[in-house]
């Protein structure tokens, strides 16, 4: 089964994934503020007063190759890679959820690929390495409903990983994955986390400190999410983007995960966009880990710059 294949069958709630201004006196947060010993498996940082972690849960390799990367120009993005100092032929799209610790709320924006998709299902291990046990979390929020940010929601026995947590998504997403659900035979899933899910209104302030951000194009209610704490401004932006240097460099390439490619190519356009003027802070979940850094102009387009 080629990889392509792999990632629609391991898409829990799918048939198939291909259906898969600045800031004045801007003050410099710390790159890091870790509260347990050091781990290549997370990254403590602060997002003004907030504690926020990068979590490590896995790696997708995809390579890069006709019915496989959802590029359709494979020689085009060969040539992209290989300017960029990558390897051409095997695309790789970390994926790390965020844990952001908002007043008396544990909340994890996202749940990893639970083993699935080719991933390394590291994100329990990530979480208790940076002292938090799934128990504590509080809310999670998904981005939207493809099976590499839902996967992680159950584990291997269909209970629920985070059992204390309601579980928020946007109301046209969850109608989305509740019959992806079923055409893929997800039952067992839904019935989990469906007593657990507390829909929102695209847009919709979900946390005293998070706001949804409605990034259109890669599924129908998919989400981003700003958080903000004083000067500090963060925003998750989800599948809107996969790769630092494809989805940065190439914005107007269509995606052929994504649901609306017209929609998807203004959204990634806008981002870089705001997120130049702004000098917005990003958080890449599928950009290299630990998915930190800033879009910045560079000759007649953009790159992507990690924090250091």
């Amino acid at each position: 089964m080629n990889v392509h294949a792999s990632l629609a069958a391991a898409a829990l709630i799918l048939a198939s994934i291909t259906a898969c201004s600045p800031e004045a006196n801007k003050t410099v947060e710390p790159a890091s503020a870790p509260a347990t010993a050091p781990s290549p498996d997370f990254h403590a940082f602060r997002i003004g007063t907030l504690e926020a972690t990068a979590l490590r849960d896995g790696m997708i390799a995809l390579p890069n190759a006709a019915d496989e990367s959802p590029w359709a120009d494979t020689a085009a993005a060969r040539t992209v890679l290989t300017a960029a100092g990558q390897p051409a032929d095997v695309i790789h799209l970390s994926v790390q959820p965020l844990l952001v610790r908002d007043g008396g709320r544990v909340v994890l924006i996202d749940t990893g690929a639970g083993g699935r998709m080719g991933t390394q299902n590291r994100l329990v291990g990530s979480l208790r390495a940076a002292g938090v046990d799934p128990t504590l979390v509080t809310d999670i929020l998904i981005s939207h409903a493809h099976g590499d940010h839902v996967g992680g929601l159950v584990g291997a026995d269909g209970s629920l990983t985070f059992p204390n947590a309601v579980v928020r998504i946007s109301e046209p997403e969850w109608e989305y994955m509740k019959a992806g659900a079923a055409r893929a035979g997800e039952v067992a899933l839904l019935a989990a986390v469906t007593p657990k899910v507390q829909p929102f209104a695209p847009g919709a302030q979900v946390t005293p400190s998070i706001k949804a951000v409605p990034l259109a194009g890669h599924t129908p209610g998919h989400s981003g999410y700003e958080i903000v704490s004083g000067t500090g401004r963060l925003l998750y932006i989800g599948d809107a983007m996969h790769s630092s240097v494809i989805s940065v460099q190439r914005p107007e390439w269509i995606n052929g995960w994504d649901t609306d490619s017209a929609a998807g190519v203004a959204t990634r356009q806008g981002l870089l966009e705001r997120g130049t003027a702004d000098s917005l802070r990003i958080y890449g979940v599928h950009f290299p880990f630990p998915g930190l850094g800033r879009f910045e102009r560079r000759d007649d387009g953009f790159v992507w710059a990690p924090e250091r």
